[in-house]
């Protein structure tokens, strides 16, 4: 397995644009920003700095910024319109984009701590997703992040050849289960399956903004690889399933209040750590719109063969590898 890390990555920890500051405080994801009071309105420059931290840094951090639900709001709308989750809380009527985690020792917190990337339910995934932190607990409750590009690149050739091309089937599985089993609520599930039918996305996604291949299936959502038996769409999801767990492609951010972290839905995944409970946690969220996933071509079969019998060459037949 390639682990190694992503020297062009790293070739410049601190950049400077527009006045605005960005550090970087992870190896393959991970910077903060500095230099921005999110209660005001942005410049253009200075939204079009931060929108490029965004993509090369894939998760960006805001400290120190204790404003309110509707700055939030404006402050995502200034990416794209957001989007309305169908199964989170949220401020209803007024303010249905705005979500609310008010998680304490009457309300648990509920299928959040499960590797993931934002409603791949969706025909058009989100392109990013805006957390801000309220109240949080004394300790605990941290949010995990992954690069699904540094997953993809820790893959090895074979593998990449292999699975560039196919395509998974993602569903809205983990929410089954806030439904009863009431002729009503039957009723309303089979309405929402309606309105959410399972969707195919690519395995590998292509970021629509870096062109870098991502990694694109999540334990919380991707149920099946299309056009493959259950025995073996289970054997390779697990697989890949297995690459967001490698700590050298994690980030793991501590929250403190009025801390924001903003991350690339198209590029990450995160875990939210439920190890605070039953200590209050109060977050809210806005999610910004994304767009049809594109995936990369099929590959040439030849190019396996030829990818193939270039590894035959450096086994030895005795047993071990030619050396280097």
């Amino acid at each position: 397995m390639n682990k190694h890390v992503n020297a062009q990555r790293l070739t410049s920890l601190v950049k400077v644009q527009a006045g605005v500051t960005v550090t970087r405080v992870g190896v393959n994801l991970g910077a903060e920003v500095t230099g921005v009071d999110l209660r005001r309105p942005l410049s253009d420059e200075q939204f079009h700095a931060i929108d490029d931290a965004l993509v090369e840094n894939e998760m960006i951090i805001f400290r120190d910024q204790e404003i309110t639900s509707e700055q939030l709001m404006e402050f995502g709308r200034r990416f794209g319109p957001l989007t309305v989750h169908p199964f989170a809380p949220n401020e209803g009527k007024n303010a249905p984009e705005l979500i609310k985690f008010r998680n304490d020792e009457t309300t648990p917190p509920f299928g959040t701590d499960v590797w993931h990337s934002d409603e791949t339910f969706r025909a058009e995934p989100p392109m990013a997703t805006i957390l801000c932190a309220k109240e949080v607990p004394a300790v605990g409750g941290d949010t995990m992040f992954a690069s699904m590009t540094a997953a993809f690149d820790g893959l090895s050739e074979r593998m990449q050849q292999f699975i560039s091309g196919l395509e998974a089937i993602h569903d809205m599985k983990p929410f089954r289960p806030l439904f009863g089993d009431s002729e009503e609520d039957r009723r309303k599930l089979q309405r929402f399956e309606l309105m959410y039918p399972p969707q195919v996305h690519p395995v590998v996604r292509i970021h629509p903004m870096s062109g870098r291949k991502v990694l694109f299936v999540n334990p919380q959502f991707t149920i099946a690889i299309k056009d493959m038996d259950e025995r073996e769409s289970r054997a390779l999801l697990d697989t890949l399933f297995h690459q967001a767990l490698i700590p050298e492609y994690q980030f793991r951010h501590r929250w403190a209040p009025h801390t924001i972290a903003m991350w690339d839905n198209r590029s990450t995944q995160h875990y939210a750590v439920h190890d605070y409970y039953p200590q209050r946690r109060y977050m809210e969220r806005v999610t910004i719109k994304g767009g049809p996933v594109e995936g990369v071509p099929r590959a040439d079969p030849a190019s396996v063969r030829k990818a193939k019998f270039a590894a035959l060459e450096n086994v030895d037949m005795h047993g071990g590898h030619k050396p280097h």
